[in-house]
């Protein structure tokens, strides 16, 4: 109600509602936002998250429309252009223009020996690499899941046998037990002597990184499972009569969001890395097929007289995994707000 000295026009207007509260249309209540709709907030402020958010993004519209780029582009990653087309490789099998033999046709120049194209070769290896390595993300993740909150909810003689076979598998050297038992899988799906077919070898690189990825996802939600199922809302579900798969569905999962999703956005980036550098060592995908790791084994062997080869592929590479961490750290940081880097 106005004062008789002030108009209607001056009445003061109601008070405008705090940060994280929305006011109800037709209504001088206040109703919350949600969880989620406070973390996406809360991210779309990070400028840093939102550009690497563009930048993976961007990677994986590239990986998927290859074949497209490809078409439009006019070439393709396994013809040797340098063997077909005279004038384009010197005798020494190096690129004739300067700089790896960047031009107008081959934007991002030509591989030594073959002069195939740098820029479909990379295109076509960031395919290659980003399947395998979201594939084996999946996985890892899905089991994490599966084995960590089975492992702490249910306690006991479960969670003792999970907990030691976990223990078993982190004993195993990481780095060594990819190289050492990648071969091992291939044994299993062809007889020795006998060459590896291109799927076999993703398939097999997709297992590796799956049984041997998946531990330390595992223990950490083992020990959020822990504490959370001593929290007065699970005993309240228990009381009511909630079956387990009620409990873990829908009062331990929704509370485990947080980790799942920082340790996926940061596991992802090591997988490719990984699969990358099984790749340059020889035991992951082989010629003709591109590859990311690949290109480094092949750069490897020419920087010393073309580093231009190696150069556009090692910056791929260190864009996308600098991008995705920080990626990582953005949603942790919106999830978590009490948390700083």
């Amino acid at each position: 109600m106005t004062s008789p000295s002030q108009s209607p026009s001056e009445a003061p207007s109601p008070a405008a509602p705090p940060d994280g509260a929305i006011a109800a249309p037709g209504t001088a209540g206040l109703v919350g936002r949600s969880p989620g709709q406070l973390m996406w907030r809360r991210f779309r402020r990070d400028r840093t998250g939102v550009l690497s958010a563009w930048i993976v993004l961007f990677f994986f519209v590239v990986a998927l429309a290859a074949p497209l780029i490809s078409l439009l582009y006019g070439k393709d990653p396994t013809t040797t252009y340098g063997l077909n087309e005279p004038g384009l490789l010197n005798q020494y099998g190096y690129p004739v223009r300067p700089n790896g033999g960047i031009s107008g046709e081959f934007w991002f120049g030509v591989e030594p020996t073959l002069g195939r194209d740098v820029l479909t070769q990379l295109v076509y290896g960031i395919r290659t690499s980003l399947l395998i390595a979201a594939a084996a993300t999946v996985l890892c993740v899905l089991t994490g899941i599966v084995v960590g909150v089975t492992a702490g909810y249910v306690g006991g003689r479960t969670d003792y046998f999970l907990g030691r076979f976990i223990d078993l598998l982190l004993a195993f050297p990481a780095q060594l037990s990819f190289v050492a038992f990648t071969p091992v899988v291939y044994s299993l799906f062809v007889s020795p002597g006998k060459e590896t077919p291109t799927y076999l070898r993703v398939i097999t690189l997709i297992l590796v990184l799956w049984v041997l990825g998946w531990m330390g996802l595992a223990r950490l939600l083992r020990g959020q499972v822990l504490s959370l199922r001593e929290r007065e809302f699970i005993e309240a579900a228990k009381v009511t009569g909630a079956s387990p798969w009620r409990i873990i569905t829908k009062e331990l999962l929704p509370n485990l969001w947080t980790p799942i999703l920082v340790q996926a956005t940061l596991m992802l980036p090591t997988t490719v890395t990984i699969e990358a550098g099984l790749s340059f060592i020889g035991v992951g995908i082989l010629e003709p097929t591109p590859d990311w790791g690949r290109m480094f084994a092949n750069g490897a062997k020419y920087y010393e007289s073309d580093i231009t080869y190696i150069f556009f592929p090692g910056l791929a590479m260190i864009v996308f995994v600098v991008a995705f961490n920080l990626l990582g750290d953005s949603v942790r940081d919106a999830f978590d707000p009490r948390t700083r880097r």
